[in-house]
């Protein structure tokens, strides 16, 4: 039967096995998995990235990195917010159940997510969250938890060890005053093992402002270096053990050191690179505009929310180009999309064009924005998806002191290199050098973002 079938097989295919080399074939086969592996595990580098710099502080896990007061570009995780204060609880759960308190929405706002390291959110908390604004205790159980969970506590099962919460304590206004009392209101959380619940440590905060928290992602050998980091620390989720093998193909496998050598540094290297431009093309492309015939998009892939908020629980999807998307601009999902609040991104001008830090833009935020807490309109390094670096003023808000309104109650925000004259209250800093991109929050969405009746005006070039 077998020589019946080769007789009927063309000679080139035949002949196949000799156009190929084995180690060209080698090769080829590491590039392609090598791709690969870098779509799937974004979100997984995203977090280890920002891990290791809580370590590189002298942080350990179950302590909370924060930063005292308004940030500026020195935070170079993935378009984090400059007008709020963040505070990010690493915990892992290796000896046992870990407790996050909440406090109660009193003189103070906490906005965030409890997530697992594939940045999925386990639980929203806050007034957006199960607590509902009178804080709460939130147990994350390690994987195959078989204890009981006493009363009075929220319980997070988890198939991972490790996770962060991103947790936002919104100030009143970015007057000193209002900030400082963020700060001090976000210090009232606390992370600490549940074993020792009886007799509480005091939780350790560790001081990020002013220093270089770098978390952007390389599209190099160390993309692999961290993904191997990751699959060391972590157990394999059976949604994931198809890449087992796809991994140690190049050369990443639990329990063995990753040492590739030079040939294959290379083409690892060469594979990064070609994933980078594969996903910075999809972010492009993927996500449909908000308004019809507006530039602003919500810039997740609805196929990648339904996963995130499920822990992609449906068996038929598995949206691993979508976050892999997701997660080159982002470190952050909510349980519950737009509850407390709510995305648009641009990186184009009303006539599409890509925005340019060399050009002078206006972005016009109409009347009455219909949000509970504040709105705010941040530029960001279009190449990395951080704050720009060396720029101050990176974003504007409703709660930025001396924004200037317009006689019809609408605010123009302006962005570019230098502040149009007399514009300087409203302006955002832009780098002549590079292009940018404008992520636009509403936090304590209402109806009018939803329906559309409130429609967000596209930026366009200012005279």
């Amino acid at each position: 039967m077998l020589l019946t079938v080769l007789a009927l097989l063309p000679s080139a295919a035949i002949a196949a096995s000799d156009t190929f080399s084995p180690n060209d074939l080698k090769a080829r086969l590491i590039e392609r998995r090598a791709f690969e592996a870098v779509v799937w595990g974004v979100p997984a580098v995203n977090y280890d990235l920002m891990y290791q710099q809580m370590l590189g502080m002298g942080g350990q896990p179950n302590q909370i990195v924060y930063w005292s007061g308004l940030f500026d570009w020195h935070n170079q995780t993935l378009t984090p917010n400059p007008d709020v204060i963040y505070f990010m609880a690493f915990f892992n759960t290796q000896n046992g159940p870990v407790v996050i308190e909440i406090p109660p929405a009193e003189d103070g706002v906490i906005n965030g997510s409890i997530m697992d390291p594939w940045q999925a959110a386990l639980e929203d908390v806050g007034p957006a969250g199960v607590d509902k604004g009178a804080g709460g205790k939130y147990l994350i159980l390690p994987p195959n938890y078989e204890g009981t969970v006493p009363d009075g506590y929220h319980a997070l099962p988890s198939a991972n060890l490790q996770g962060y919460a991103l947790l936002r304590s919104i100030p009143k206004s970015g007057n000193k005053q209002d900030v400082d009392q963020a700060v001090a209101y976000g210090k009232r959380i606390k992370l600490y093992p549940f074993k020792q619940a009886s007799d509480q440590p005091q939780t350790v905060f560790l001081d990020a402002l002013g220093k270089v928290y770098d978390s952007t992602i390389p599209y190099d050998l160390r993309f692999f270096q961290s993904l191997d980091r990751f699959v060391q620390s972590e157990p394999w989720l059976v949604r994931d053990k198809a890449m087992i093998d796809q991994l140690k193909s190049i050369g990443i496998e639990k329990g063995k050191t990753f040492r590739p050598n030079e040939p294959t540094q290379a083409i690892l290297q060469r594979a990064a690179i070609e994933a980078h431009a594969w996903l910075d093309i999809r972010y492009d492309t993927m996500f449909d505009p908000y308004y019809e015939g507006r530039q602003w998009v919500f810039p997740i892939a609805p196929d990648a929310i339904k996963g995130l908020q499920t822990q992609y629980a449906d068996p038929d999807s598995y949206a691993v180009d979508g976050r892999g998307v997701t997660y080159t601009m982002a470190f952050f999902s909510t349980k519950h999309s737009g509850v407390g609040q709510f995305y648009l991104m641009s990186t184009k001008d009303r006539t599409g064009e890509p925005l340019n830090g060399s050009g002078t833009y206006r972005l016009t935020i109409p009347p009455h924005a219909p949000v509970r807490q504040y709105w705010s309109a941040t530029a960001y390094d279009r190449a990395t998806h951080a704050l720009i670096r060396g720029r101050k003023l990176a974003s504007r808000s409703s709660l930025s002191p001396g924004l200037v309104t317009n006689a019809d109650g609408s605010i123009d925000v302006f962005f570019g290199p230098k502040a149009p004259q007399g514009k300087d209250a409203n302006w955002v800093s832009t780098d002549p050098d590079g292009r940018f991109e404008v992520l636009f929050r509403l936090y304590g969405p209402e109806k009018p973002v939803f329906d559309k009746t409130w429609k967000l005006d596209d930026i366009e070039k200012a005279n």
